[in-house]
């Protein structure tokens, strides 16, 4: 698989966890919503840069 691929489908669970998480526990909250997105964004890019990284 390519790095391309690779990146495309880190991305789209990146999508797929945040959307998960919003419709799951978050629906009526906008601001823990923000918050928590955020943080899985980070989490996301921190192990994109310790791991993923070329």
């Amino acid at each position: 698989m390519g790095t391309s691929a690779i990146r495309v489908l880190y991305a789209l669970v990146m999508v797929v966890i945040i959307v998960g998480v919003d419709l799951a526990f978050f629906r009526d909250e906008p601001w823990q919503r923000l918050a928590v997105n955020i943080g899985i964004v980070l989490v996301f890019g921190a192990f994109y840069i310790r791991f993923l990284k070329d």
